[in-house]
């Protein structure tokens, strides 16, 4: 067994070494790299009563399940005893239960908080007997450049000193954009010139307010208040407090997106004012009555819209003085049970780790398996790095717009929404989205007659005359369409309003399919625990016949390839190999022939059942010499009946998070989304989409 172990140690208290310990876990994984981790003695807080923090927020959104630590309790029973070699040989004992075959462990130090001053004697104790390199992980705190140098260099002196061997480098925490030189959030990692005695700064972690933002749910908690609305309060999160005990005309202003609104329970202007914000969907986070007031039974009967639109209504027995006074005492740790803001920590920091240090933990040269945050990652990564122009048809509908802020913000591509600018720039404050960042906004009316000529002229075969055509053009998803068509974008991403059939019929009909292409199909990438798979075609084509199957399972292949999955094909049948008869089967086992015969680089096997394709001890028996069975990562369905199925029954049974449909076979990409899909569904098919564009340039 080989391994990388690297431990993360403080410099000093509060500099969030369990959010780095974990975000380096996902920065790992995000390489496609085996990774581990390992706390070897907890330290849980005074009000902490379930799970180990690190290990349960490691297993958030992973595949690892690392060992429990060692119970404070129990670790400070050796110290007292003087038993510290004892101890230690508990912490090899777990840490060997917890960590994976050739992989990089992560192991998190003990933290430096008050009552426990062994924490640096066990941390040394520690990464002595693990053989661990030391990542010093420290926090500016309003220190100067020259100030923190001295700072991190007095702590590397614990364990043997900044030019030590085993001392590796440090990642600097909660970082103010513009500080030390720092770049502002979003920006990939650069290394800075902040250490100058040879140290490694491997990382470089800006502050970011939003993954401060609690639920109102868990203030609810904190306040013991009663629900009188739960209303989104699992969804909203809290971004700014405020106490409303003056007249309305003089509170107003304080009624923003993401706002707490504390106000005695009798104020019933007050109360009125919050539900008619609300009504005009401006997304307060939640209002909170207190006094132990509770509201009338006609007065909550002319709040019904606004409750029914998600507002959440809260009732205190303190006054309105005293709960904004306890408010001060909030934790804001994150709960275990928010896994949105424990994936978005992780991935936050992972971004700002430097890629191509973790890099340097690749162990062999095998193939890596491709993991769901490696394929998420590499999505972006390669998005970015193309700055592709994407027109959203469906530009006043909210998630396209908070998915288009994101996009600019992260560059992953260049958003172009259509629709009234007004209303957009509404919607998006009322419900607190930044679109200053560089997301573009075009009325439809200023440009729909630029493209009536070249509409008429593309369809004229078809009889088009320039009144249908304009009316056509009234739609924005043919409007978008023709942009497209006439190079004035680069992608198309609809669907969150609209049918297949509206995103997909303009571009057949208008941008047609590629030259080497006869059909368009779909594939959906299936980010399962531990890898990433890809079905095809579960969208578009009812029954492809032998031929059809086959391009679609050669589309399929190069789409795989394309976005980093090493494409093994399995043809989908009820039988493997020779086993079955009849038409179905007849069909797949012609289609497997086909697209051999058409492409035989490629490892295209089958017929094969699904159990047999994904299972290695199934495929053993069942196909022992396909090179397919047990390993495939790409799976061809017979026909969209079985196809859409598999892939729905998949995606909710084992809460896989499917990204698709991705169009293939169309000249110009265009994407269509579920009318369910969530905003990080829309990211990520921008993304596609870009990447798509940036093929068709090679």
């Amino acid at each position: 067994m080989s391994t990388n172990v690297l431990m993360t140690v403080p410099t000093g208290p509060g500099v969030g070494l369990t959010s780095v310990s974990v975000g380096l876990v996902r920065a790992l994984e995000q390489q496609g790299l085996k990774a581990s981790f390992f706390k070897p003695i907890a330290q849980p807080h005074p009000d902490d009563t379930g799970p180990d923090r690190s290990t349960a927020m490691v297993a958030q959104g992973s595949t690892l399940r690392p060992a429990d630590p060692i119970p404070l309790h129990e670790a400070e029973r050796y110290l007292y005893n003087d038993a510290i070699d004892e101890l230690m040989e508990e912490v090899v004992g777990r840490f060997q239960a917890s960590i994976e075959p050739d992989s990089t462990v992560i192991v998190e130090g003990l933290a430096q908080i008050p009552g426990h001053p062994y924490a640096t004697r066990l941390n040394k104790a520690i990464a002595r007997t693990l053989d661990a390199g030391i990542v010093l992980v420290t926090a500016p705190n309003k220190m100067r450049v020259t100030e923190l140098e001295h700072h991190v260099e007095i702590a590397a002196g614990s364990y043997g000193g900044i030019k030590a061997d085993d001392v590796i480098g440090c990642i600097l925490n909660k970082t103010q954009p513009g500080s030390l030189g720092m770049k502002s959030y979003g920006d990939t990692f650069a290394q800075r010139p902040i250490f100058k005695r040879n140290f490694s700064l491997l990382g470089q972690i800006p502050v970011s307010e939003e993954l401060t933002y609690p639920r109102v749910k868990d203030v609810a908690d904190f306040m013991n208040a009663t629900i009188i609305n739960a209303g989104e309060m699992e969804q909203r999160r809290i971004q700014s407090y405020t106490l409303c005990a003056r007249g309305v005309e003089n509170m107003l202003e304080a009624l923003r997106p993401g706002v707490l609104v504390f106000t005695p329970g009798d104020r019933t202007d007050v109360i009125m004012a919050t539900a008619i914000a609300a009504l005009n969907d401006t997304k307060i986070a939640a209002l909170v009555l207190t006094g132990g007031y509770q509201p009338s039974e006609a007065l909550m009967t002319l709040c019904g819209k606004a409750m029914a639109k998600g507002l959440p209504i809260l009732s205190v027995e303190s006054n309105s003085w005293d709960t904004a006074i306890k408010m001060q005492a909030f934790n804001q740790e994150i709960p275990l049970d928010d896994k949105e803001r424990i994936l978005t920590v992780k991935e936050h920091i992972a971004r700002c780790i430097d890629h191509d240090w973790i890099n340097t933990f690749a162990l062999n040269d095998e193939e890596r398996k491709l993991s769901p945050p490696a394929f998420r990652y590499r999505l972006i990564e390669q998005a970015r790095a193309l700055n592709k122009r994407i027109v959203l048809p469906e530009g006043e509908e909210i998630r396209t717009i908070q998915a288009a802020s994101i996009c600019a913000e992260r560059g992953i591509a260049r958003p172009t929404l259509l629709g009234n600018p007004e209303e957009i720039q509404r919607i998006a404050q009322n419900n607190g989205i930044d679109l200053n960042y560089g997301v573009e906004i075009i009325d439809p009316d200023s440009i729909r007659d630029k493209y009536v000529a070249p509409m008429v002229e593309i369809r004229k075969h078809r009889g088009l005359t320039d009144i249908v055509a304009r009316e056509q053009l009234e739609d924005n998803v043919v409007l978008g369409t023709m942009m497209l068509e006439q190079h004035d974008v680069d992608g198309l991403v609809s669907g969150a309003m609209h049918t297949t059939a509206n995103t997909i019929r303009p571009a057949l009909q208008l941008i047609k399919t590629s030259p080497d292409s006869s059909l368009v199909s779909s594939v959906f990438f299936m980010c399962l625990p531990d890898q990433v798979l890809v079905y095809g075609d579960c969208a578009i084509n009812p029954d492809p016949s032998a031929e059809q199957l086959a391009e679609i399972a050669i589309e399929s292949a190069m789409s795989a390839k394309a976005f980093g999955v090493t494409p093994r094909v399995a043809m989908i049948s009820y039988s493997t190999g020779g086993s079955g008869s009849g038409n179905d089967v007849d069909k797949v086992r012609e289609a497997t022939r086909i697209a051999q015969e058409r492409r035989p680089d490629l490892l295209i096997d089958g017929p094969l059942q699904y159990d047999a394709a994904i299972m290695e001890k199934v495929a053993s028996q069942k196909a022992p010499d396909s090179k397919v069975a047990g390993k495939a990562t790409v799976f061809i369905f017979p026909d969209l009946n079985t196809g859409n199925t598999t892939y729905k029954a998949v995606q909710r049974s084992a809460e896989v998070v499917s990204i698709g449909p991705m169009l293939q076979g169309i000249r110009k990409p265009v994407n269509d989304l579920s009318r369910g899909a969530l905003v990080d569904d829309i990211v990520y098919t921008i993304a596609i989409t870009a990447i798509q564009a940036g093929q068709l340039d090679n």
